[in-house]
């Protein structure tokens, strides 16, 4: 399972979680998406209405559904899809034994049918990231181009550390995601620099550009690779599952 994780917001994790996943799909692995952000941008962005799903994450989480229930297939992939509900499942968890464990629990029957499993997770380190975290093998760090997008990755990194110490001593960070980058900017360039010599975290190649096309996307529920497949981001993060299935061991050529 590979986590798509930073605490801060309106970096791009849902649109990586999305168009990665899509892109992996495209080079013919079977993909799952899971969304844990009660803000159901994922489930949106697939086409799905988070008011009106029968079954949610958040009836997986709280035992009254299980996982099969919930699974949603799109074009080429599928999806446990989020709700608003989902907020009430962390206060649900927070009185649990072993709540760190619940997500992975409620996804093993059918995790295994599929080569990746993304997750989604929201924008905190609240109780459903410690999930994902604790879930997953590896984890992608979207991060936005930009000064203040990377303040954060620190703590990000604490909390991994703690993850590792109590929860998944496995769990590795893959790299991360430099989005809405503009390269014509200096200040860019630096960021995505300092990123390797501060934390020195591998930047995954390549650099995914800024784009209108991702804010498009969403609203038809589509991705950007069947939104605008010619577009400079779809062929990036083309590019961009390569390296990953290279990483994870997964390289397969295209159909």
């Amino acid at each position: 399972m590979l986590a798509i994780a930073n605490q801060k917001g309106g970096v791009g994790k849902t649109t990586t979680t999305h168009t990665l996943g899509t892109a992996l799909a495209e080079r013919g692995h079977r993909v799952l998406l899971v969304d844990l952000d009660p803000q159901a941008c994922l489930t949106y962005s697939v086409g799905l209405d988070p008011e009106r799903l029968p079954v949610s994450l958040h009836d997986v989480l709280i035992g009254r559904n299980k996982a099969e229930d919930a699974l949603v297939h799109t074009t080429g992939i599928s999806v446990v899809p989020a709700s608003i509900d989902l907020a009430a499942s962390e206060l649900h968890l927070a009185t649990k034994v072993g709540r760190e464990h619940a997500l992975s629990r409620a996804l093993r029957p059918v995790a295994e049918r599929y080569e990746v499993v993304l997750l989604d997770c929201p924008p905190s380190l609240g109780i459903l990231t410690i999930n994902g975290l604790t879930a997953a093998d590896h984890l992608v760090i979207p991060l936005q181009c930009e000064t203040l997008s990377h303040r954060g990755v620190g703590q990000l990194l604490e909390t991994v550390a703690d993850v590792r110490a109590y929860t998944q001593p496995d769990l590795r960070v893959l790299g991360v995601v430099a989005t809405m980058y503009d390269g014509r900017t200096r200040h860019t360039r630096e960021v995505v620099a300092d990123i390797g010599n501060r934390y020195g975290l591998p930047v995954l190649e390549p650099v995914v550009p800024r784009s209108v096309r991702f804010a498009e996307a969403p609203a038809v529920g589509r991705s950007v690779l069947e939104h605008a497949p010619a577009s400079a981001g779809a062929t990036a993060y083309r590019e961009l599952a390569h390296t990953v299935a290279q990483r994870l061991d997964l390289v397969r050529e295209a159909p």
